[in-house]
């Protein structure tokens, strides 16, 4: 962030000079134009009324090369290319100071962006820190929820911010010794430290956390009730499902496809590509992102980012908003935007 905000300042300062330079161009040369008019159609009055044969004698006598009719036949035939010219050059600067403007424009959008993004970043990783802080002290009584909730904004894996939020709960052994090597400056990524306790509780896992782990999966199941499914699906019937509702098979990989088959619903299915197929968007969304197709809370998530005024277009451009959070997440993201005092709407979706 830092990096692209700096280039971003550069471009700004950068562009803000060449608006500057260009707009004193073009006031040079409109001022140009306007006096090539003028005085050309005023020295044209005045050689034209003059008579040469009157001053016939001081010209011979003095070899003076002056002919009015001559100068006006000049000046009638060069002045309008002359300020064409000119006003060709009015024409391309002004090109080149809307290009100047939209460049400048889009870093000042880039800093805004960014500075939004990175408060919300160091907000996070203060309220992480004083989790740990908490969880190290024996001290921690922070809902699982407000664990999650707050894991997700670091774009953890499901699985990381499960195994994390579990960690934070129910301080380990891991937790003790990644606090400890940070203050020896041994700086360990929070995967590993993860992946340590994993392997420490495979090894002699605590009861309580187990009853936790347990606590965890019957509250999911309760939040969202299976859909039993009549018949099991296989990798032919799916392709078959494709065809049907306009999906090409052969722009996924196996892997997309037993994805798919794990986590088959065929009304899920159906509804999730009817979401885009309504809002006439391009169905090639669910090549990059598989996820989506089976995602259960799709459509109220969509509905919710609908609701506070952004387009169905801004959603498709930016999907990584329907990937990062479930549906309680992207309103409590909604809602704290909406209490830091900005309007979601008007905030960028790549910075939620």
């Amino acid at each position: 962030m830092e990096s692209a905000h700096a280039k971003a300042e550069e471009t700004k300062e950068r562009t803000t000079k060449e608006k500057s330079a260009l707009q004193e161009k073009i006031a040079g040369l409109e001022s140009d134009s306007k006096n090539l008019t003028e005085q050309g159609r005023k020295l044209i009055e005045v050689l034209k009324g003059i008579d040469k044969s009157s001053y016939e004698t001081v010209i011979d006598r003095l070899h003076i090369n002056f002919d009015p009719e001559a100068l006006v036949a000049r000046l009638d035939e060069s002045l309008p290319e002359t300020i064409e010219r000119v006003n060709e050059d009015i024409k391309e600067s002004q090109e080149e100071l809307i290009k100047v403007e939209e460049e400048m424009n889009s870093a000042i959008t880039t800093i805004e962006e960014i500075g939004i993004r990175k408060d919300a970043a160091i907000a996070n990783q203060e309220k992480l820190n004083e989790y740990f802080d908490l969880a190290l002290a024996g001290n921690i009584n922070i809902t699982r929820d407000s664990i999650t909730s707050l894991l997700e904004q670091f774009d953890m894996t499901e699985e990381e911010t499960r195994e994390a939020a579990k960690i934070l709960m129910f301080p380990e052994d891991a937790l003790y010794d990644y606090d400890a090597r940070i203050k020896e400056s041994e700086k360990k990524s929070i995967s590993e430290v993860m992946q340590e306790a994993k392997s420490q509780e495979e090894v002699s896992p605590p009861k309580e956390e187990v009853l936790e782990e347990e606590s965890i999966e019957e509250e999911q199941e309760k939040r969202i009730e299976p859909v039993k499914e009549e018949k099991k699906f296989d990798r032919e019937d799916l392709i078959d499902l494709f065809n049907e509702i306009g999906l090409d098979y052969l722009d996924y990989t196996t892997s997309d496809l037993d994805q798919v088959l794990e986590h088959f619903n065929e009304k899920v299915i159906r509804r999730n590509v009817n979401i885009f197929k309504e809002n006439e968007l391009s169905l090639d969304i669910f090549v990059d992102h598989i996820n989506l197709l089976y995602d259960k809370e799709l459509e109220a998530k969509m509905d919710r980012l609908l609701r506070i005024g952004k387009s169905a277009l801004d959603i498709y451009l930016n999907p990584t908003v329907l990937t990062k959070y479930d549906y309680k997440g992207l309103d409590k993201a909604i809602i704290l935007l909406q209490s830091s005092g900005l309007d979601p709407k008007k905030v960028p979706l790549m910075a939620y």
